[in-house]
């Protein structure tokens, strides 16, 4: 059966000797049933077909020994440990474990017979190896031979769950996929060059000796091929059919009647620019129409994506329908609450904020204010997503930085707004720009307008690289910048995502920079403060209060202070380039020449010398990003931060670019002429996926 591909109907309890408590070792790991069980690929391979003489052994050799079994021993020393002596016909070796269990002790018998593959290592008498993979038999004759006629695989593993068992339950998977073999799917043009998923998956796992090991480590096999295709074409299909499934849906269209929009305009101290009012008339074609709009917002840092969001919202409330905007940091929600307040009040709106950090009483408040429509645009945190946030009337979702949030969170919250069978318009906007390769793939359910131009006015920041040795310098050059009437950012980062330990670090320079800066006007902001707290130094910042905020990253997004002109990143080398980007987008947002100090602490790698080298020539954010995915390549921009983006198992965007155009080829083929087929892919590979796409 179609949906039965990969056996992800399965669980990985359908494999004998797999019991409960091994079964939470493999949870750990996100193996839940067979189908995550095959798609668990090696890490690496490692060649253990040839075993070493003992005498002939070489320190710092990776290799394979096979001998007798002399002793075993539990041995005190620093720490508890399990030598085993084992010897060959040439010499005697020792193999030592730091961390065993008693039945390993006991299954080391003296005469039985063990394999052990590790690294050599100079001994006190004999040669040793540290934690060797081992096999123990009851005669040399015994061992299994299937790692002299493979490649023996390494996997991501946890405690308690060693490599045999990876293997061993891998290998049974294997048996039962062989014997469930999976209907072809995909149309045999687009993979007539590609083994079949079977025999894949096998090469993968179980790699024969003759093969080229390189290719499948860089993801040039055949084998390896298969699968990038397979894993590409099923997130490409689920974009495109949550892109249809939404142009099936019914929605309010929303038409512009300058109610609120053009007092708005006439308000503001500045006019739009060309960009913003072309992006604007986009999302206002979208939401005159009967189906939900879609449609991403992408600019650079500084490019007006606010004001965007807030003539989007306009037309939304003339229309008598409610807006949510949704941040991902407390601090970005409470910026954007002060902006949409001052914008939006004189005109007789409402806005509120909901956060996790309001008390209960506030937050029922809100709930009941906003299920009886009396709140007008509500903006929030992850704090929306609760089941008690109801609304009376909503029609536009704003999501502010998407990548910090998964598809299936902005899908959650838009269903939020479903009434009489009506769905909310959605608007999504990030200051991350997205390279082509990456829009046409992750985003392929949307439509994308890019702000191109930046507010007149705006000045180009300098930015240099200073090594943490002229700290010295850099604090004398904010104290004169201070001294004559700008402002100045000191951003603390640290390597944890840790906002306790970011907080302590920027306590410790707050207090170093005080001292030695008395007669500057010190001010601090970490993500453990309250709200209120934050606010309150915010505004202080911006009125021009304090003279130097010391700060962590939460200032990252959504801060706007026209006069702060210098900014010093310390440790820029332990981030990214997208973050050092939106730091650096903090400063420049006035008339004044504005500098950063990217400050590091030897040594750099040459990839860090490369990011920070990128910062230094370039002010272009979609330069930037592009020259991220170049350096950092796909899997870490894709990553922990950028949870929104698809976490592919297999693919990597920037190796495998070169097959998207055959996958869009294929994606609309299946979707055409075999959606059954379509569908089939899809829940192989994203089952998590089906909720948002079921026809």
């Amino acid at each position: 059966m179609l949906n039965k591909r990969l056996l992800s109907h399965l669980t990985i309890s359908h494999l004998p000797g797999l019991g409960d408590v091994l079964a939470k070792k493999f949870n750990q790991l996100g193996i839940y049933t067979i189908r995550d069980l095959l798609l668990h690929l090696p890490m690496r391979y490692e060649d253990r077909s040839a075993s070493s003489a003992i005498s002939a052994l070489s320190i710092g050799e990776h290799t394979t020994i096979q001998g007798q079994i002399v002793k075993a021993e539990i041995m005190m020393a620093k720490k508890r440990m399990l030598i085993c002596t084992i010897k060959d016909s040439t010499g005697i070796a020792n193999l030592r474990f730091m961390n065993f269990y008693p039945a390993m002790k006991q299954s080391m018998v003296t005469g039985k017979w063990i394999k052990a593959y590790g690294e050599v290592r100079k001994g006190k008498i004999y040669f040793e190896m540290i934690h060797p993979q081992i096999q123990i038999r009851d005669s040399e004759q015994s061992f299994d031979n299937i790692e002299g006629e493979r490649y023996t695989p390494i996997y991501a593993a946890t405690f308690g769950l060693t490599q045999n068992m990876l293997r061993k339950f891998i290998h049974l998977a294997l048996v039962l996929l062989e014997r469930n073999p999976s209907a072809e799917v995909i149309p045999a043009q687009y993979i007539t060059r590609f083994p079949t998923l079977e025999d894949a998956l096998r090469t993968l796992h179980e790699p024969p000796l003759d093969i080229n090991i390189t290719e499948l480590e860089d993801g040039s096999h055949p084998a390896k091929k298969r699968l990038i295709f397979e894993e590409l074409l099923a997130y490409h299909l689920s974009m495109q059919i949550t892109k249809s499934h939404t142009q099936k849906q019914q929605a309010t269209p929303l038409h512009v009647n300058n109610q609120y929009i053009t007092p708005f305009l006439q308000s503001l101290p500045f006019s739009p620019t060309n960009a913003q009012h072309r992006v604007v008339h986009e999302i206002w074609q979208d939401m005159a129409k009967n189906i939900p709009m879609m449609r991403l917002v992408q600019g650079d840092v500084g490019s007006g994506k606010t004001l965007v969001a807030a003539l989007a919202a306009l037309n939304a409330l003339e229309n008598n329908k409610q807006v949510v905007l949704m941040a991902p940091t407390e601090i970005l929600a409470e910026q954007h609450a002060i902006n949409f307040t001052n914008w939006l009040t004189p005109l007789g709106l409402t806005v509120s904020l909901l956060s996790g950090k309001l008390t209960a009483k506030k937050k029922r408040e809100c709930y009941e204010a906003l299920a009886a429509g009396d709140i007008d645009i509500l903006i929030g945190t992850h704090a929306v997503f609760v089941d008690k946030v109801e609304f009376a009337n909503l029609g536009l979702v704003i999501i502010d930085e998407q990548h910090r949030f998964g598809v299936d969170q902005r899908l959650t919250l838009w269903e939020k707004g479903i009434k009489d069978n009506c769905y909310p318009h959605q608007l999504i906007m990030t200051a991350t720009p997205i390279p082509r390769t990456l829009a046409m793939t992750v985003y392929a359910d949307l439509d994308v307008s890019t702000i191109d131009e930046l507010p007149p006015g705006r000045t180009p920041v300098t930015t240099v690289v200073l090594p943490n040795t002229r700290r010295h310098e850099i604090i004398e050059r904010i104290e004169q910048a201070c001294l004559t009437g700008k402002q100045a950012y000191w951003v603390c980062t640290l390597v944890e995502e840790s906002e306790i330990l970011e907080a302590q670090a920027a306590e410790v320079a707050f207090a170093e920079l005080q001292e030695l800066l008395p007669t500057i006007t010190v001010g601090l902001i970490h993500g453990k403060m309250k709200p209120s707290q934050k606010q309150e130094v915010m505004q202080s910042f911006k009125k021009g209060e304090i003279q130097l905020l010391i700060a962590t990253t939460v200032i990252e997004v959504g801060v706007d202070v026209p006069n702060a002109s210098l900014m010093v990143i310390e440790n820029a080398e332990r981030l990214g380039l997208s973050q050092l980007h939106q730091l650096r987008g903090r400063v420049g947002r006035g008339s004044a020449a504005s500098h950063c100090v990217l400050m590091y602490q030897m040594p750099l790698s040459r990839v860090t010398k490369e990011r920070l080298n990128v910062m230094r020539d370039s002010n272009d954010g979609f330069v930037i990003a592009q020259k991220d995915l170049e350096i950092r390549g796909s899997g870490e921009i894709l990553g922990t931060r950028q949870v929104g983006i698809a976490n592919f198992k297999i693919v990597d965007l920037i190796r495998d670019q070169h097959l998207i155009s055959t996958i869009q080829q294929a994606s609309n083929y299946l979707l055409s002429d075999d959606p059954q087929s379509a569908y089939a892919i899809v829940n192989s590979w994203l089952p998590d996926r089906s909720k948002y796409i079921n026809a």
